[in-house]
């Protein structure tokens, strides 16, 4: 049986393994094929973290072994981050032996709806033989649904025999993505009468086809708030902001506009809660998105279920050109300097340093606001986050998305409270020599929680943790580390390191003392 899984891994690509062994995964991880690689991480939230990197990186499931009840347990976070960033990844959730689970035995685990609605698809096959076409439909099912699939395998089940089984999955899936004229001529009717049209633009819009759609429209373009990547590039002369997630903000921002059309974005995400409708009445809103479940919970006159890119493709022919408007981009105030540095410094100084093709992953929540608007995503890669808003995120992704991407530039910029959820992937860099940049602007507490609780009147209970030092946590870990505490600690930093980031193999972690901004509103 093992030997047949093991072809249907090589079959689909899923020839790196990130795992944090148990002892229900041994007989299938004991004595690898040279060709398949098993990456350790320390925690199963970084195996599963390193693995949606990955699977960002590759464009292409990734593959996670999970060790039974604690380990599926451990990663449910991270699957839920990867299932609302949409992100492939094919989960082996390991299990106590097949003829004794029915005395629950020590490490049986009751996984069954352990992961909740996240995984896209769960299943334990009813007989060992099974196994190798669960795994080849896993593939298909994280492929067509954009997210997290679980194969439980008991232990016994990889010595058994296979003898030829006929596999329950096809080899291959094709999805077809062209989209006839026809079925677009609704939302080409309404982009042509438009007499103010925006796009909202979110992380399922393809660049290439959605620059032709908004150049054609001549309108702005907002990127989708809480996004997972950027849906436009940010240096584009019609890039107008990030939407703002609470209603009142979100319908001045859309009020000069009578169609607002979201690409690959929902309708709308927000934050606070707050009454009346999402936009002004007289504006019309649609949304082309290939997620069902996005299209069909969509407050949207016009949903349209198809590829965003080819979609965007046939309206940039089928609508007509218009004329070019100025877009209206507020502009960026100064950034104060000064012995203590505030994150809007550093984040400025380093995005004057940053290339083109930087992969920049953010999970910064009190300073999420000075990044979007200075630190422009130019690459589709140039802006990555967690979309579920949960934290322990970015360290481990950044170290999948360079595993699988050698030749960029990775940057993660994450605050001090957010790098102690994923910290163990730190070892997996140091080990594996992934050469990413870690920026940790160290505040020593939790600011976006502490402004929440003086917004709702009353003294939050929680303390800081100014004791933590993010940098002996690294080097413990055997990642090198570097403390930063005025501009000029920063410059020298920063000038040595990021010319040299395409090529490194070694981490570096930064520790950056900031300070918070007295202005800052979450």
């Amino acid at each position: 049986m093992r030997a047949a899984a093991f072809e249907v891994l090589r079959r689909y690509g899923l020839t790196t393994i990130f795992g944090n062994p148990g002892s229900t995964e041994v007989s299938l991880l004991t004595g690898l094929p040279d060709d398949l690689r098993f990456v350790l991480a320390l925690h199963e939230g970084s195996v599963v973290g390193l693995a949606t990197g990955w699977a960002i990186g590759q464009a292409a499931p990734a593959l996670a072994v999970l060790h039974t009840t604690a380990g599926l347990g451990n990663a449910v976070g991270a699957l839920a981050t990867a299932r609302v960033n949409r992100v492939p990844l094919v989960v082996l959730v390991g299990q106590q032996d097949r003829r004794h689970l029915a005395l629950e035995p020590f490490l049986a685990g009751r996984l069954a709806g352990l992961a909740g609605d996240y995984p896209v698809w769960t299943n334990q096959p009813v007989r060992a033989q099974d196994v190798p076409g669960a795994l080849a439909r896993a593939f298909h099912e994280a492929v067509t649904h954009r997210g997290p699939a679980l194969v439980v395998v008991p232990m016994d089940d990889w010595d058994a025999p296979f003898d030829g089984q006929t596999p329950a999955a096809p080899v291959r899936v094709l999805r077809p993505a062209a989209v006839p004229d026809a079925g677009l001529a609704p939302l080409a009717e309404l982009l042509a009468g438009a007499r103010s049209p925006a796009i909202v633009a979110g992380a399922g819009a393809s660049w290439g086809p959605l620059v032709e759609l908004a150049e054609r429209l001549a309108c702005p373009v907002f990127q989708e708030s809480f996004g997972a990547l950027a849906g436009f590039p940010q240096d584009h002369p019609q890039y107008a902001g990030v939407l703002p997630a609470d209603r009142g903000r979100l319908r001045a921002a859309l009020a000069p506009h009578d169609v607002v059309l979201a690409v690959g974005a929902p309708v709308f995400r927000q934050y606070p809660y707050a009454p009346g409708p999402l936009v002004e009445p007289g504006t019309a809103v649609a949304v082309v998105t290939d997620d069902p479940a996005e299209a069909h919970r969509s407050a949207a006159d016009l949903a349209v279920l198809a590829p965003p890119g080819a979609v965007c493709e046939r309206l940039a022919v089928l609508v007509p050109a218009r004329s070019p408007a100025p877009v209206d981009v507020a502009p960026v105030p100064e950034v104060p300097g000064g012995e203590s540095m505030r994150a809007a410094y550093v984040l400025r100084e380093l995005a004057r340093r940053l290339p083109r093709d930087v992969v920049l992953l953010e999970e910064t929540p009190s300073s999420r606001p000075d990044l979007h608007r200075l630190v422009p995503a130019r690459n589709p890669l140039g802006f990555v986050s967690a979309a579920m808003g949960g934290l322990g995120f970015a360290v481990p992704a950044a170290v999948g998305l360079r595993m699988a991407l050698p030749g960029r530039p990775v940057v993660a910029v994450v605050g001090d409270g957010s790098a102690l959820y994923g910290v163990h992937a730190l070892w997996s860099a140091a080990h594996y020599r992934v050469g990413a940049l870690f920026v940790v602007l160290a505040n020593g507490r939790y600011a976006v929680m502490d402004r929440l609780a003086d917004r709702q009147g009353g003294k939050a209970p929680w303390p800081p943790f100014t004791e933590v030092d993010m940098g002996a946590l690294a080097r413990s870990l055997g990642c090198p580390a570097r403390r930063v505490d005025g501009p000029a600690e920063l410059a020298a930093a920063l000038d040595e390191v990021i010319p040299s980031l395409a090529g490194r193999e070694e981490p570096l972690l930064l520790d950056v003392a900031v300070t918070v901004d007295p202005d800052f509103q979450p």
